[in-house]
């Protein structure tokens, strides 16, 4: 019972760290996305996007020629702080962070676009910022599509195994997400414990995605 209870808590740690950074910069890029224009804009959104539809072992891969002890960027940071992010929960969070974000990008951004372009403009005629704009006009009108974005990016990262699988590797007992303790699970013969974290993944899964469905309907109907 141990064994699941930690993959369980390590999958809510990944899947909330995740889904923290997913928010700050999914809603920037986002808000980037439906408000400004700028050369390269859809090559932008092209890349933010590419990790909806990669499988998720080529992301994996990317990341671990990026961030790889003798990765393009992880030889620099082993080299300067002897640390490398390989097999390790933060591993695990990067990728769920990299493979959920597109969701929220998406949702957001549609959020953001919802929003009648005619009280923006009667805000800056008003003298208000874009700051403060974007906080007393778009963020209350959007709300609720950035928590059905916000919910699902949640749900994917929970979920994420590939990309894991290549960075973090399955180290029983320190990254060994529930997706991960599954596959475990499954390979070593274990049926019970396997069927019994599908069933709740199952149910979690079912839970978020009624959620978002239920606050993307409402934001359709706002």
């Amino acid at each position: 019972m141990e064994p699941v209870l930690f993959s369980i808590g390590l999958s809510l740690k990944v899947a909330l760290v995740a889904t923290f950074f997913v928010i700050i910069f999914g809603c920037a890029f986002a808000y980037l996305l439906a408000q400004k224009s700028f050369p390269g804009k859809e090559v932008l959104d092209v890349c933010l996007t590419l990790p909806l539809v990669l499988p998720p072992t080529v992301t994996g891969y990317i990341l671990l020629v990026l961030l790889g002890v003798n990765g393009v960027l992880g030889k620099y940071i082993y080299a300067l702080t002897g640390y490398t992010i390989l097999f390790t929960w933060q591993a695990a969070a990067l990728c769920s962070f990299i493979v959920s974000m597109p969701l929220m990008v998406k949702t957001a951004r549609a959020a953001f676009e919802s929003v009648d372009i005619r009280l923006i403009q009667a805000s800056f005629t008003m003298g208000y910022s874009e700051v403060q704009t974007f906080f007393r006009i778009m963020l209350p009108l959007a709300r609720r599509g950035l928590l059905a974005g916000t919910i699902l990016s949640f749900a994917r990262a929970l979920g994420e195994f590939g990309a894991t699988l290549m960075l973090a590797g399955n180290i029983p007992g320190k990254t060994d997400t529930m997706p991960l303790a599954i596959y475990a699970d499954v390979a070593s013969g274990e049926w019970s414990r396997a069927w019994g974290m599908v069933l709740l993944f199952i149910l979690m899964s079912a839970a978020f995605l009624y959620a978002a469905n239920k606050l993307a309907g409402r934001q359709a109907w706002a």
